[in-house]
């Protein structure tokens, strides 16, 4: 490298290869450090930063405070609700001698309702029997009665076709009533009841 020295008027001379290589290692060295310095300063800066952010919000963090605040008095309402309500429940809490009486009336009631209840199947069966009783003593009469209707009918027929003589008046004198009515309205038949006695007991003779 050659240098003009055109300035001071002095000839140019032949620099040192050498001595100009360190001076550029030298000056590029200071160079890197000064590098060095100014990137360490912004990390100085960061963390004063970090240890002490900025407080500039603009407004936003109050709104977010007051959005929070509405959320948590909405979150929070149903539940002092509650809490009110069981309070509530807690200062009208029945006396232990009513909660006493309305389980002893329940278990009454239940207890009258299980002996209504076997006292109807009870009854059920009761009358189930006494009906069952009453069909069959029902049809033991309506046989007796069948069987007496048809004896009557039998004995009627036979005394109906026999032809004894002297028997027609008595046959007669079995369909008439002869006891006296003292009935005033009806017709005197006295005098025909006697008649009717005496063919009975005389028939005509043929």
């Amino acid at each position: 490298i050659f240098i003009s020295m055109a300035d001071n008027g002095a000839h140019p001379t032949e620099e040192d290869p050498a001595a100009a290589f360190l001076a550029q290692q030298e000056s590029e060295i200071a160079g890197i450090e000064n590098d060095n310095d100014g990137f360490g300063a912004l990390e100085d800066a960061d963390s004063v930063q970090a240890s002490h952010p900025q407080t500039v919000n603009y407004g936003f963090e109050e709104e977010i405070a007051a959005v929070n605040g509405e959320i948590f008095q909405e979150s929070n309402g149903p539940t002092d609700s509650y809490a009110a309500i069981a309070q509530v429940d807690i200062q009208r809490q029945e006396p232990e001698s009513l909660r006493k009486w309305r389980e002893e009336q329940k278990a009454r009631l239940e207890a009258l309702d299980s002996a209504s209840k076997a006292a109807e199947v009870e009854w059920r069966e009761k009358a189930k029997k006494e009906l069952e009783d009453w069909h069959l003593h029902q049809n033991e009469q309506m046989e007796k009665n069948k069987a007496n209707n048809r004896a009557s009918e039998e004995a009627f027929l036979a005394e109906t076709d026999s032809d004894a003589p002297g028997s027609e008046w008595e046959r007669v004198a079995r369909l008439c009533d002869f006891n006296p009515k003292t009935n005033k309205q009806a017709k005197d038949v006295s005098r025909m009841r006697s008649v009717l006695i005496s063919l009975k007991q005389t028939p005509l003779v043929r």
